[in-house]
């Protein structure tokens, strides 16, 4: 692929993220950082249990997220987490994984953890770009096969991104917990487990968020079991570049097949993760 190429997929992905990050920001017309909102203000729905919720913030970034990648790329695929996968006619092959707002629960409380992840797949099946935006944050990371990932702040120059440079028996793991109970229980015991290599834990409620910070080193390690292909599509490619190892689920669909995201070193082998038993 040529460097024009890249650059202009880049670009797309950057433009998309924004999009998605500009509905998200709204949220502080509605009530500020702090302060929950309500069914009014949001539209708040539920999904698969009483705490997965849903917003029209949800819905309309994702919109916007699809609008700013059509409208350049009208033959590519686009997945997305609220309304499915969009099939176009003479396709290019390539296809773009979108979460247009990862950590609803966090946004809806007043939460700062939650961004909009943009991520593209090649034809062959690689990963090739990352752009996460956290517009509470003021924060923004991305990505690109073979040629790093970056952070930058605000108005900030962009910082080259390295992972985890201190010692992970002191460092903090973070994770995620499903909605079932029976679900929850068990990862609950194999986190235990994994954090017999840690200082602590962080629960942050937004796993690509969660993802990049082990990619920029705030994190140390990352282990969550059962998310979706758009929660790790785009900060999966950003902590690769940053020379953090990482181990993708194997299916998209997290209900199908069940599996765990693991970024960054466990100090534990991968098949002593305990898988939850099918059904759950």
């Amino acid at each position: 692929m040529t460097d024009a190429r890249i650059t202009e997929l880049l670009e797309i992905a950057q433009e998309a993220a924004a999009a998605g990050a500009a509905v998200l920001a709204e949220r502080d017309e509605v009530a500020p950082t702090g302060t929950g909102l309500t069914e009014d203000q949001s539209g708040v729905k539920t999904k698969s249990s009483e705490s997965d919720l849903v917003t029209d913030f949800d819905r309309r970034a994702e919109e916007a997220v699809r609008e700013a990648i059509s409208r350049r790329r009208p033959q590519d695929t686009i997945s997305g987490e609220e309304y499915g996968t969009t099939e176009v006619d003479n396709p290019s092959g390539y296809r773009w994984s979108i979460d247009p707002l990862d950590g609803t629960t966090n946004f809806v409380r007043g939460i700062a953890y939650y961004g909009t992840s943009v991520g593209l797949q090649g034809p062959d099946g690689t990963w090739l770009v990352g752009v996460v935006n956290a517009p509470a944050l003021n924060r923004i990371w991305w990505g690109v096969k073979g040629n790093g990932s970056f952070t930058s702040r605000g108005t900030n120059e962009p910082v080259r991104l390295v992972g985890p440079t201190g010692d992970p028996h002191a460092g903090l793991l973070a994770t995620g917990f499903g909605y079932d109970p029976a679900r929850r229980e068990q990862q609950t015991a194999t986190v235990a487990d994994m954090l017999t290599g840690f200082g602590n834990l962080r629960r942050l409620g937004a796993a690509a968020l969660d993802i990049c910070m082990v990619a920029d080193g705030t994190l140390d390690a990352y282990a969550e079991y059962g998310i979706w292909e758009h929660d790790w599509a785009a900060a999966a490619v950003i902590a690769e570049e940053a020379g953090v190892p990482v181990r993708r689920p194997a299916a998209a669909n997290s209900a199908e097949a069940p599996d765990w995201c693991v970024v960054g070193h466990l100090g534990m082998e991968h098949s002593q993760l305990q898988p939850t038993p099918t059904g759950l």
